[in-house]
C-alpha cells in the first residue's frame, strides 16, 4: 500500500523534539495497510518507529498509548510509545493527524510458509496473555469494526463493479445469518482484533513483540483466537498441526470452555466476513484499474467455505459446524 502522508526531515525533527529526540534521518516504511509508518534515526544513532494515524483521531491514539503502557506492566510482550514531554495527552500531530513514536523493537515478521507449529504455540500463549489482562484494565473501548460499520462498508461496496457488488451482497446476507447465530454468552474482554503476521515480531522461534493495537477493543475472546487461526494456519487449506499448536498454546494460559468450542465456526465465520468486507473497501475499491490489490478479499471467502464445510471439526468438535444440532 502506498504511503498516504509523507514526512520530510524538517517535520520529523519537529516531531522528535516533542519527545526529546534529535532526529537526523527519516525513512518511510512500506509496512502497514492503513497508517503511514516511518523509521527515525537520532543524532546518537538510535532508531525509533513513528506511526501517523490515518484514521484514528488524537483520542484514539491516546487510548492506544494508555493501553500499551498498561499491557507492558502486565508482562504482555509488546512495546509502549514514548510519552510526549508535554504530557501523555499532548499527542503531536503532522499534517493534522496524530503521531506516536515507539522505541525500535528488533526482530522480523514471518512469511506464511515460514510459520511453524512452534510459532503458533508461542502466538497462542501471547494472545491468551492479552485476553487474561482484561480483568486488570479499568476499561476497554468499544471497537470501530462493529456490525453496523461493516454494513455501511458493504452498502458502499454494492455500488462497485461486478463481481465485487455481487460478493458484497452475498457477504451482507451471510453477515446477517452469522450475527443471528452468535452466542451472546461467550466470554468477552480486551481483544487485539488484527493479529496478523505483520503485527508480530520474532527472533528465530521466540516471540519478541505483539504490535499494532489500533484495532484493540472489547470483543469476544474466541473471535480473536479464530482471527489468528485464519491468519496463521491457512495456506491453501487449514494446516491442522498449526491450528492444534495455536489452540494448545492459548489453552496453556486460558482454557476454552465447551461453550466456546461449540461456537468456533460461528466466530470464525464472523472473522472471515469482517476481513472480506474491509479488504473490499480498503484494497479492492481503492486499487487503480489494471493493478492487483495488495490483499484479496476472496481468500477469506475461501476460508469461510472450508470452515463451514467442517475443516476444523477435528480440532474444535464436529458440533461446531453451522446448522448442526
Amino acid at each position: 500500500m502506498a504511503l498516504l502522508t509523507p514526512m520530510d526531515q524538517t517535520s520529523a525533527s519537529q516531531l522528535g523534539k516533542c519527545f526529546g529526540l534529535e532526529v537526523r534521518e527519516v525513512r518511510a516504511m512500506v509496512a502497514g495497510s492503513v497508517n503511514s509508518n516511518f523509521e527515525l534515526t537520532t543524532a546518537s544513532g538510535d532508531r525509533y518507529f513513528a506511526r501517523l494515524y490515518e484514521e484514528q483521531d488524537s483520542s484514539g491514539a491516546l487510548n492506544e498509548a494508555r493501553l500499551l503502557r498498561a499491557l507492558t506492566t502486565f508482562g504482555v510482550p509488546t512495546a509502549a510509545p514514548l510519552p510526549p514531554l508535554a504530557g501523555e495527552a499532548a499527542i503531536p500531530v503532522h499534517a493534522g493527524k496524530p503521531v506516536a513514536i515507539y522505541p525500535w523493537v528488533g526482530g522480523t515478521d514471518l512469511c506464511l510458509l515460514g510459520v511453524t507449529p512452534r510459532h503458533c504455540e508461542r502466538l497462542g500463549r501471547a494472545l491468551a496473555q492479552v485476553h487474561s489482562a482484561s480483568s486488570r484494565l479499568k476499561e476497554v473501548a468499544e471497537g470501530r469494526f462493529d456490525v453496523a460499520g461493516l454494513r455501511q462498508r458493504l452498502a458502499a461496496a454494492r455500488s462497485a463493479a461486478a463481481p465485487v457488488a455481487a460478493d458484497a451482497r452475498r457477504i451482507e446476507e451471510l453477515l446477517s445469518q452469522t450475527v443471528a447465530a452468535r452466542d451472546a454468552e461467550l466470554p468477552v474482554g480486551l481483544i487485539h482484533g488484527d493479529l496478523f503476521r505483520d503485527n508480530v515480531l520474532w527472533e528465530a522461534d521466540e516471540l519478541v513483540a505483539l504490535l499494532d493495537f489500533e484495532s484493540a477493543c472489547r470483543g469476544v475472546f474466541l473471535y480473536d483466537l479464530m482471527v489468528c487461526v485464519l491468519a496463521w494456519c491457512y495456506v491453501d487449506h487449514f494446516e491442522l498441526q498449526r491450528v492444534r499448536a495455536l489452540v494448545a498454546g492459548y489453552e496453556a494460559i486460558r482454557p476454552l470452555s465447551s461453550r466456546e468450542r461449540a461456537a468456533a465456526v460461528v466466530e470464525g465465520s464472523m472473522a472471515c466476513l469482517r476481513f472480506a468486507t474491509t479488504r473490499i473497501t480498503d484494497f479492492e475499491m481503492r486499487t487503480p484499474p489494471g493493478e492487483t490489490p495488495k490483499r484479496d478479499y476472496r481468500r477469506f471467502l475461501k476460508r469461510l467455505t472450508d470452515l463451514q464445510a467442517g475443516a476444523l471439526d477435528s480440532v474444535f468438535g464436529a458440533s461446531t459446524r453451522k446448522g448442526d444440532s
